[in-house]
């Protein structure tokens, strides 16, 4: 348990200092006037963590019971689970390290184990079906399968109840009583399980319904650095800092992971895309302009073939054939690319003419 200190330090200020160089990369680039000021105290541990390493630190034994050591001593406790994840323990299935977290609302301790499962080698006739997720905030994410086949998830209700905790929290903070102070301790981290609750149950639902898939999902890294910087601060509208604030906390990567890894455990595989013009193109006839979404609305309109549909399904189609051009490829050249090279600007043009080439068929369904 003591070398597993110096391990979760470490592993702190490694974190931190990611951050201070992200921070001065953009300040240099004009996108923030403000240093990060992680480094400048010592960082606090609050909660009651502690690093289990398996075999040594901990382990499971019959009658569902696992035996953890203490600074007493070790103790033999029972243990209860989610029944799919608990099969999985008791399955030979290699186990590594667990952290012992305690949660400090209803007073309870648990014991997160990580589990390696292994899975078979990847190739072109375990997955028959291509599919494309388009992630938002008006709706969380839209499925388009080549087979005709769509789904919505709404994000409407969770981007409300986001945004009247925050209202919630920024009221308390003002104020700054010890009643206040109380109250914030019972709200802290509600928003943040509210949308990590939302995506554990979008993700379970694309793997569910997507077994043995291909699927899509845009490369959506560094997103906010790379699109227009917007007025922030002093310059920004009320408005525009509300809309910033609501940017800033989209966690389309936390649901990108949650798909990724519940996709594999359905017998799918994800794949990441290019995500450039995917709203603005046009499946059917290949136009791109930002004129086809009118007033950056939810309604796609082609100003070449007047082809009309809802912007998000748009997107999903445009993600789903060019998910289906990789597994070509793939079967072709027998090589995967799960992620595409953004940094190469001729192979980025040559990319966006062959999507151009693109074609979403309705009269017929696209055959693997």
């Amino acid at each position: 348990m003591a070398c597993n200190v110096p391990r979760q330090v470490g592993a702190t200020y490694k974190g931190l200092w990611t951050k201070v160089k992200k921070n001065k990369q953009h300040r240099q680039a004009g996108y923030t006037k403000k240093r990060y000021k992680g480094l400048d105290q010592a960082p606090h541990y609050t909660s009651p963590t502690l690093t289990y390493n398996y075999g040594r630190d901990y382990g499971f034994k019959t009658d569902q019971q696992v035996s953890v050591l203490t600074l007493t001593g070790r103790i033999v406790l029972p243990y209860v689970g989610y029944a799919p994840h608990v099969a999985l323990l008791k399955n030979s299935q290699t186990l590594g390290a667990a952290k012992l977290w305690f949660d400090k609302p209803h007073k309870q301790f648990y014991l997160l184990v990580s589990i390696a499962l292994t899975l078979p080698d990847p190739t072109p006739a375990l997955y028959t079906r291509v599919a494309g997720v388009d992630v938002g905030q008006r709706n969380t994410a839209v499925v388009a399968d080549v087979d005709e086949t769509s789904e919505f998830y709404s994000g409407k209700e969770v981007l409300h109840q986001a945004n009247h905790f925050a209202r919630q929290r920024k009221r308390l903070q003002h104020k700054g009583t010890r009643s206040a102070t109380r109250r914030l301790i019972l709200l802290a981290g509600r928003e943040r399980r509210l949308k990590q609750n939302t995506n554990h149950v979008v993700s379970k639902q694309i793997a569910a319904t997507h077994p043995h898939s291909l699927v899509g999902l845009e490369n959506l890294t560094d997103i906010r650095t790379r699109t227009t910087p917007r007025k922030t601060g002093r310059r920004a509208s009320p408005k525009q800092r509300k809309a910033n604030a609501v940017r800033s906390k989209w966690s389309f990567a936390e649901l990108h992971s949650m798909i990724a890894y519940k996709a594999a455990l359905n017998g799918s595989l994800t794949v990441k895309i290019d995500a450039h013009y995917t709203s603005q193109a046009c499946p059917t006839c290949g136009h791109t302009s930002p004129d086809n979404r009118p007033h950056k609305g939810l309604l796609f309109v082609c100003q070449n073939c007047q082809y009309t549909l809802h912007a998000d399904l748009v997107g999903a189609r445009n993600i789903a054939l060019r998910t289906l051009l990789i597994r070509q490829d793939w079967i072709s050249t027998g090589l995967l690319s799960t992620t595409p090279d953004v940094s190469d600007r001729e192979a980025e043009a040559a990319r966006l003419k062959r999507y151009a080439e693109l074609r979403w068929s309705s009269d017929a369904n696209v055959t693997l």
